[in-house]
C-alpha cells in the first residue's frame, strides 16, 4: 500500500496509464564490495527479473494446463477463467519486464543502463534528467513507445513460450 500513488492509481482505473511511488533504498545498507552504481543496478535489475520470472512460472503452468487439463480448461467456465488470468498475467509481466528495462528515467532501465556507461556519459545524463523524464512522458503519452517496445515484447513472448515449450517437450 505504500507504494500506491493514489492519482497514479486512479489514472490506471481511467485512463490505462497509472504508476506507482518509487520504492526508496538505502545506498548506504549495502554491504557488498561492489561500487554503489553496481549495487544499485542489481537493485533495479530485480524488478523486471521478477516479471520474467513470473511470466515463465506462468507459462509453464499453462503448458501443464494444455497437458494434463485440457477438458477442465475447455469445457469448464473456472478452468476457461483460470486460463484467461494465467495468459493475461504473463503478458502483463512480459510487458512490464520489457517496458522497465527501456532506459529512460524514471524506469529502471536507466538506472541499470547508467552504471555501465562512461562517466561523462553519466553526467550528461544526470544533467539532462528532467529533460529525458520528459521525453519519455511524450514518447508514452503519444503512443511511440508502444510502437518501439511491442517488437520486442512479441520477441520475449516467443523466446518464452519456445523456451518452456522445448523444455516441456524433454520431460512429457
Amino acid at each position: 500500500m505504500k507504494h500506491i500513488d493514489p492519482f497514479g492509481f486512479i489514472l490506471l482505473m481511467f485512463a490505462h496509464i497509472g504508476w506507482g511511488r518509487p520504492v526508496e533504498i538505502n545506498p548506504n545498507n549495502f554491504t557488498s564490495n561492489k561500487s554503489r552504481g553496481t549495487c544499485e543496478a542489481i537493485v533495479s535489475v530485480a524488478g523486471p527479473l521478477m516479471n520474467f520470472f513470473i511470466a515463465i512460472l506462468f507459462t509453464v503452468i499453462s503448458f501443464f494446463l494444455a497437458e494434463f487439463a485440457t477438458d477442465f480448461v475447455m469445457y469448464s467456465k473456472i478452468g476457461q477463467i483460470l486460463y484467461i488470468f494465467i495468459t493475461v498475467t504473463i503478458s502483463i509481466n512480459i510487458g512490464l519486464g520489457v517496458f522497465n528495462l527501456i532506459p529512460l528515467p524514471p524506469l529502471d532501465g536507466e538506472k541499470i543502463f547508467r552504471n555501465i556507461l562512461p562517466s561523462k556519459v553519466r553526467y550528461w545524463l544526470d544533467s539532462n534528467y528532467q529533460t529525458l523524464y520528459w521525453v519519455f512522458m511524450i514518447l508514452w503519452i503519444f503512443g511511440f513507445l508502444g510502437v518501439i517496445v511491442s517488437p520486442v515484447i512479441n520477441f520475449v513472448s516467443n523466446l518464452i513460450y519456445s523456451g518452456v515449450g522445448w523444455i516441456f517437450s524433454l520431460f512429457v
